[in-house]
């Protein structure tokens, strides 16, 4: 395993004791993406004798937004409170483990990267969980879509065995509301509101920085709950919405950028035809 990479575990445990533990495994680019999109995971673990969480972070947080007490920190200095701030999250989340990888996020946005997609299949094969959370391929940051590009690749080095039962991209930087309602994966969020909050909130640099994430990842869930169904009363509180990857680590055949226009195209039809149905045609 890459001397870089960081574990922790709230606890105090050697990370070697608590990894085949893992249940549900989040795959982020950088910290706060994990408490953003896969809350669900980390609630369902939550308290847990029988799930574990395993919370990843592929960037080293050197390029994040700075502002006010934070305008004029270095991005060393940055690296160092990023840190400390999701180790904070992992211990009032009860993670299970938390690794991070400390990437710059130029070498996850490299196509021919290599070592990191070798990195996270190391991981997963020790962790063999059942269900991975990460970016979904129709995010808007370049980031994101390196980490969710490496992470298919590096389950599609593993044998079948070593594979997750499931794999979801998830809502951050592009929500995805817009997917057709068959299309969608929908995850309940309601559970321990005060934890959700909690583990949003714990990201002082970015909120205080200028980026109301917790305010802007709440509101989105409580959105997504409201506006999920037209014609009948809430089923939940709290959602988000994830894309089902998981045909393209069952079949390597499959194109992943064909994969995610077949989306689209899903939406525009969808859009079409009811444009058609009200114009009489």
């Amino acid at each position: 395993m890459k001397k870089n990479i960081e574990f922790y575990n709230f606890q105090g445990k050697n990370w070697k004791e608590v990894i085949e533990k893992t249940t549900h495994m989040t795959i982020a680019a950088h910290h706060d993406d994990i408490e953003i999109m896969s809350y669900e995971a980390i609630a369902h673990c939550f308290n847990r004798e029988d799930k574990s969480f395993f919370g990843v972070v592929v960037t080293d947080g050197s390029g994040s937004a700075r502002d006010g007490e934070y305008k004029n920190y270095t991005n060393e200095e940055m690296k160092a409170v990023r840190i400390e701030e999701q180790k904070k999250a992992a211990h009032i989340g009860e993670y299970g483990l938390l690794a991070m990888m400390n990437h710059p996020s130029s070498e996850v946005k490299n196509p021919n990267n290599i070592q990191i997609i070798d990195e996270i299949s190391e991981m997963i094969k020790m962790a063999k969980p059942e269900f991975i959370y990460t970016h979904n391929l129709a995010d808007k940051h370049d980031t994101h879509i390196g980490v969710v590009t490496k992470v298919i690749k590096a389950i599609r080095n593993l044998n079948i065995q070593d594979r997750p039962k499931l794999i979801y991209g998830c809502e951050v930087w592009r929500n995805l509301d817009w997917v057709v309602d068959t299309d969608k994966i929908f995850l309940d969020t309601s559970k321990y509101p005060n934890l959700a909050s909690s583990l949003v909130e714990v990201f002082d640099s970015q909120i205080s920085g200028g980026k109301r994430y917790d305010l802007a990842a709440i509101g989105r869930r409580l959105a997504n709950a409201t506006f999920s169904e037209s014609h009948a009363i809430d089923q939940s509180q709290s959602m988000t919405y994830a894309m089902d990857l998981t045909p393209l680590i069952d079949d390597d055949s499959l194109d992943i950028e064909a994969y995610v226009l077949s989306y689209i195209e899903r939406f525009k039809l969808d859009v079409q035809n009811r444009v058609k149905k009200m114009l009489g045609k």
